[in-house]
C-alpha cells in the first residue's frame, strides 16, 4: 500500500512516563551540578531550568519552535561560573532524563510491524519531536535503531511537528515520494497535522499517553481508537 512508513516515537512506538517536577530530581540535579562546581539549590535550579527553556524558545521567534537542551544545561553552568565541557553536559543531561523517567517499553506488537516492514524492503523514517541527547539513547536500550532508514529529532533542525518544513526537509533529504509515504502518530495537531500539512496519507493511533480527543474530529487516513498497535498492519501493509 505504501513504500515509506515514516512514525513519530513517544505515544507511538514506544510507551513512556516523565515527571520533570518531582523534588527527587532536582535534589539530585543539585548535587550533580555542585560536582562540577555550580552550586544551585532546588527550587532554583528547577526554575531556571523552565525559563531558560522558555526564554530560548521565544528568542527563536518562530511559531513552533525546538531548542537544543543542551544549550540550557550550558546557560546553568556559565550563570554560576564554570566553563562548560562536553562531559559536563552529557552527564547533565544524561541523569536528568534517567532521574525524571518513570518508565520506559515498547507497545506490543512494534517490533514484529518493523521486521514486517524491513522484510517487505519498505523505507522506515523517524520523525520525533524530541532531543537527540535524552532520545539516542532511549532508541539504543530499546533496539530500536537497526530498523530506521532515516532519523529525524525536532531538536537538530530547530522546528518541530506540525511545520511542515519538518517533514519536507525528511522528504527531501531521502528522496520520497509523499503519495507513496504515511506519517504514523499518536497526536491530531502534531502527526496528523503535519501530514495534511504536507498532503500526506497519515494514521492516527489513540494511545495512553495522546492529548483527549475531546469530540475532535479526526481528519487521519486511518484511525486506531483503542491503541491497539497490532491492528496497524491490517490497515496499512500489504
Amino acid at each position: 500500500m505504501y513504500q515509506n512508513y515514516i512514525f513519530d516515537l513517544y505515544g507511538t512506538l514506544v510507551d513512556i512516563h516523565t515527571n520533570e517536577q518531582k523534588p527527587y530530581l532536582w535534589k539530585k540535579m543539585c548535587d550533580l551540578f555542585a560536582s562540577f562546581g555550580a552550586d544551585y539549590a532546588p527550587a532554583e535550579c528547577r526554575k531556571t531550568y523552565f525559563s531558560t527553556i522558555l526564554r530560548l524558545e521565544k528568542e527563536m521567534g518562530t511559531e513552533f519552535p525546538e531548542i537544543c537542551i543542551e544549550d540550557v544545561f550550558k546557560e546553568m553552568l556559565v550563570a554560576k561560573g564554570v566553563t562548560p565541557s562536553g562531559q559536563y553536559i552529557f552527564s547533565l543531561g544524561n541523569m536528568f532524563r534517567i532521574l525524571s523517567r518513570d518508565y520506559i517499553r515498547l507497545y506490543p506488537g512494534v517490533k514484529e510491524f518493523l521486521e514486517a516492514l524491513k522484510k517487505q524492503g519498505k523505507g522506515v523514517y523517524l520523525l520525533s519531536n524530541a532531543q537527540r541527547m535524552f532520545t539516542d539513547p532511549e532508541m539504543h536500550v530499546l533496539g530500536l535503531v537497526k530498523y530506521f532508514d532515516g532519523i529525524f529529532y525536532s531538536s537538530d533542525i530547530g522546528t518541530k511537528k506540525p511545520a511542515a518544513d519538518f517533514m519536507e526537509q525528511l522528504l527531501s533529504k531521502y528522496g520520497l515520494d509523499r503519495k507513496k509515504s504515511i506519517m504514523i502518530g499518536n497526536d491530531i495537531s502534531c502527526d496528523v497535522g503535519v501530514a495534511l500539512a504536507c498532503q500526506m496519507d497519515s494514521l492516527y493511533i489513540h494511545s495512553n499517553i495522546s492529548p483527549a480527543l475531546d469530540g475532535k474530529d479526526i481528519p487521519a487516513t486511518f484511525s486506531i481508537l483503542d491503541g491497539d498497535f497490532t491492528k496497524i498492519s491490517s490497515l496499512i501493509l500489504k
